[in-house]
């Protein structure tokens, strides 16, 4: 895998290009960004660069050391993973201790460290220590989507690689137009996850074709079939495994509002749910543009309140009665 197969990251690429380039790679890395968003793919990429034989700056995958690296075999590179809800210090004493005698055929030793914020306290001490220390011939890679998690004294002693969101378009790019993922899941799921990984996650799950079903039931009966909506609510969300999921409910109905804006002012181009727009174009242009921000006002004010303690279930029935205020055209 070379990093030109990985989308999006410019920045984050060319940075770690030019260390390749110049012979400054520092000895720890953070890769920080949201879920998705490529960071474990281009921690092996860079590991694989760094073994490559054929090329200095990025990995051919072709040669030996890169084919190692992409069966997962490869003798100095080691991936380290929670255990249930944290990375343990005994992880991390067991990875010391790899370090300290794994055979070496190249010039690193590097470890990635995926999720590296849910260290235990004791973890983070461990490896804090062996960062103060580091050998000239081993990397530290830590992956997390909040590197300002990690112990400040860690953050100091890595160079930090910022991930950004893909944006959907290049997403879409990537799982619809390259891999054939049908398009009415490969939209919703561009402009809910952080990238193109994330996305395929929720498109391959049951789980986010039933979450845009259920919202598109609600959005519609909220709109046409007050009050039966609040007993669709109760069945199909909260008498289900959908009540797990009921912030991404939110995040789908959200950007189904935002469609109703983009057909009020002719943008069809915008549209995520184009699949719907026999319905949804009928009632953009039915009510005012004030009604469809005051229902995304509602939403946005739904999930703050999802984020506390608040009853969900009254929640969301409070959002859909006042969805039933609409003012005249």
């Amino acid at each position: 895998m070379s990093f030109d197969s990985i989308p999006g990251q410019l920045r984050a690429k060319r940075m770690l290009i030019n260390s390749l380039r110049t012979g400054k790679l520092s000895h720890a890395y953070i890769f920080s960004g949201p879920a998705g968003s490529g960071k474990k793919e281009l921690a092996v990429t860079l590991a694989q660069a760094i073994f490559c034989t054929a090329r200095e700056d990025d990995a051919c995958g072709e040669c030996v050391e890169c084919r190692k690296v992409a069966h997962g075999n490869h003798p100095n590179l080691i991936l380290v993973e929670p255990e249930g809800a944290s990375v343990k210090i005994d992880q991390i004493r067991e990875l010391q201790r790899e370090l300290g005698y794994r055979l070496s055929g190249g010039s690193k030793k590097i470890y990635v460290i995926e999720q590296a914020d849910r260290m235990t306290v004791q973890a983070a001490n461990s490896l804090l220590k062996f960062l103060e220390e580091p050998g000239v011939d081993v990397m530290a890679i830590l992956i997390t989507e909040n590197g300002h998690a990690l112990l400040p004294t860690i953050q100091s002693r890595a160079q930090w690689i910022p991930f950004v969101p893909l944006a959907a378009s290049e997403i879409v790019e990537v799982l619809h137009r390259r891999e054939g993922l049908p398009l009415e899941l490969v939209l919703p799921a561009a402009h809910v996850a952080g990238g193109v990984e994330a996305a395929r996650e929720f498109i391959q799950s049951k789980e986010f074709a039933e979450a845009r079903n259920v919202m598109i039931q609600l959005a519609k009966e909220a709109l046409f079939r007050f009050p039966h909506v609040l007993i669709t609510a109760q069945q199909a969300v909260f008498k289900s495994d959908m009540a797990d999921r009921l912030p991404l409910i939110l995040d789908l109905w959200l950007l189904l509002l935002k469609d109703m804006l983009h057909l009020q002012n002719g943008r069809r181009e915008d549209v995520v749910f184009a699949d719907q727009t026999d319905w949804t174009y009928k009632e953009a242009v039915r009510l005012p543009l004030r009604y469809w921000v005051y229902a995304m006002e509602l939403v946005i004010e739904l999930q703050k309140k999802l984020r506390t303690t608040a009853n969900a279930q009254l929640a969301l029935e409070q959002a859909i009665i006042g969805m039933q205020d609409r003012p005249a055209s």
